[in-house]
């Protein structure tokens, strides 16, 4: 008896044990080896995207392009934000940047320096988050400028946020060659540069997870450091040194509390503000949460402890252990070892290995600050390039979610600080210091503007202050307090720059080109800024914004703030005595 025809399709036959197989008998693909996994994870993936739906762009303009479904790879853990935000901007600013001001400008100078600018931060990103929370922003603070102000001071303000943070990591890195230099190594400054530029390098293409992994880490150890020092201040200053002297105010009486009268002062604004680089961007990490109306207030008092403990008491210390005359302090003298003014103060004490200890903690915080540098410049070139306002290659993101040639390009401009290996590293450190340092200032002074300019544009369009899910508690008056405190910092600036402060060691700057030379050193950001905004302005002549014009409207988050007060109201019920009393304070 013959066997019935098989009609079945071939591709369905079954073979032995009934499982399904093909006639042609294929093997599975097999998956790809590690190599190549590697490799496709640079290709670009043309869904993803810096800005996400719905938010405004340093164009003014609200994205809203159906790929923005997949925007940059955003894996940051709450853990993360939190100490980025508590230590990410603690660097050679505090640590370095301290040394000279105290030099210049004296203990007191140095105290009251640090409290203006603290006081005027404080300002700041109250103004910023009360905007955040109801215009979530993408890449830049540029996009107020350009939607409140003019969208040519937008243009360059977007490319003056992102210079900042391009020079910040070649600066950092030129700080480290200049503080390793305390133990007197024999091998060469070249050699330091490369290890700490490649190290920062690996970090950012391992993707935002090892950028995270490692600021919390780096973050953990400078806040160990700065409340380890506090503590070691006080008991030095008391009279727990290898002396047993009560030191208290001593130094503030001789050699005196100001060094260079009010000029020492106006000379220590600039530095103080580098040491503050960076602390505005916790507004955005707490405003792009799901309840800004209750991550903010806690950002905002960290930011308030941060500038307290970290800043204000260290530096107090500081100069109540520190002469200003110190021969040791950094651009006193170039034959001498460069150090912090925190090392001074635990070498003074006597305690054998520590000051090496709390220099290591300086190498840290140099690969911590140059790390958030790539990342935050590169994020800020690659949505400045989606938003239309730089080269578009700059928008290339890779299938991890990597920003790829914005980080190229952020990564070949450290290769500056290869100039640290010259005999030419004082002066480098100076011009990177004042670009960065005053190119904040301009960030700050445009964030509070554009709140004064919003808060009336909100006025005179019908809208009230019960509608805002986040109120500036500083308020308007706040904000014009911060905005005329950053423009007298411009003009006090100026007057340094032309004026300079005489040095106590070496030849006073005298002749027309070292008076020239030491203005653009203390003034480069001001014309890289007005260049970038008058060539924009003639180019598309952008008009003024106008209170009535403006849009206020397109990208704003819309937020049930009746329901969110209800469930916060719940939610503090519900809590401790103890966790009432921290959340009052912290």
């Amino acid at each position: 008896m013959s066997k019935p025809l098989d009609t079945s399709p071939a591709s369905s036959r079954t073979g032995s044990g009934g499982v399904v197989g093909s006639v042609f008998d294929e093997k599975p693909a097999e998956p790809p080896n590690v190599a190549r996994r590697v490799w496709d994870s640079f290709r670009c993936n043309p869904d993803y995207h810096i800005t996400q739906k719905g938010q405004v762009g340093a164009n003014g303009q609200v994205y809203d392009t159906d790929k923005s479904a997949a925007p940059l790879a955003r894996v940051l853990k709450g853990r993360h934000l939190q100490m980025i935000a508590i230590g990410g901007s603690i660097g050679t600013g505090l640590f370095v940047g301290s040394g000279k001001a105290l030099q210049q400008g004296g203990p007191a100078s140095l105290l009251i320096a640090f409290s203006l600018i603290g006081g005027m931060l404080f300002t700041t990103v109250q103004a910023l988050g009360e905007m955040a929370v109801l215009l979530p922003v993408a890449g830049s603070f540029s996009a107020y400028s350009t939607r409140f102000l003019d969208p040519a001071w937008g243009f360059a303000m977007g490319w003056n946020y992102a210079m900042q943070w391009i020079v910040v990591l070649p600066l950092e890195i030129v700080a480290a060659a200049i503080t390793i230099r305390y133990w007197n190594s024999p091998v060469s400054s070249a050699a330091w540069v490369a290890v700490f530029l490649l190290l920062i390098i690996s970090i950012n293409l391992i993707g935002v997870q090892g950028y995270g992994e490692a600021e919390f880490i780096f973050s953990m150890i400078k806040i160990i450091a700065i409340i380890g020092f506090i503590i070691l201040g006080i008991i030095l200053n008391v009279g727990g040194g290898k002396n047993a002297e009560y030191i208290g105010g001593r130094n503030w009486s001789d050699p005196g509390a100001f060094n260079n009268g009010f000029k020492g002062l106006c000379s220590v604004f600039v530095i103080a503000a580098f040491a503050f680089t960076g602390t505005e961007l916790v507004g955005l990490a707490a405003a792009e949460t799901a309840n800004p109306r209750k991550s903010l207030p806690t950002a905002v008092k960290q930011v308030f402890w941060r500038i307290c403990l970290f800043y204000i008491v260290s530096l107090t210390l500081v100069g109540l252990l520190v002469r200003y005359t110190d021969p040791r302090l950094i651009g006193q003298s170039t034959s001498d070892a460069k150090a912090s003014p925190f090392v001074i103060a635990i070498k003074d004490a006597g305690i054998i290995g520590l000051d090496s200890v709390f220099n290591v903690v300086i190498m840290i915080s140099v690969l911590s600050v140059g790390n958030s540098a790539v990342y935050g410049s590169s994020r800020t070139l690659a949505a400045l390039a989606e938003q239309g306002q730089a080269p578009s290659w700059l928008g290339y993101i890779d299938r991890q979610g990597r920003p790829l040639k914005a980080i190229g390009v952020a990564s070949a401009f450290g290769f500056l600080a290869f100039l640290a290996a010259s005999n030419r590293e004082d002066e480098a450190f100076v011009w990177m210091q004042a670009l960065s340092g005053l190119s904040s200032t301009f960030t700050w002074g445009s964030i509070c503007l554009a709140h004064i300019r919003f808060r009336k544009a909100w006025r005179v369009q019908g809208h009230s202050l019960d509608e805002l899910a986040f109120r500036s508690q500083a308020g308007v008056i706040g904000s014009w307090l911060g905005f005329i405190f950053n423009v007298l910092v411009l003009v006090a600036q100026f007057w340094i720059g032309f004026s300079p402060v005489p040095p106590r060691y070496g030849q006073p700057i005298k002749g027309t080109t070292a008076l020239v030379q030491n203005f653009f050193q203390a003034y480069m950001a001001v014309p890289v800024v007005l260049f970038c905004y008058i060539v924009y302005k003639i180019m598309y002549r952008s008009p003024f914004m106008r209170c009535k014009d403006m849009d206020i409207r397109t990208g704003i988050r819309e937020l049930d703030l009746g329901q969110l007060l209800a469930d916060e109201e719940v939610e503090r019920a519900a809590w401790p005595k103890w966790k009432k009393a921290y959340k009052y304070l912290c």
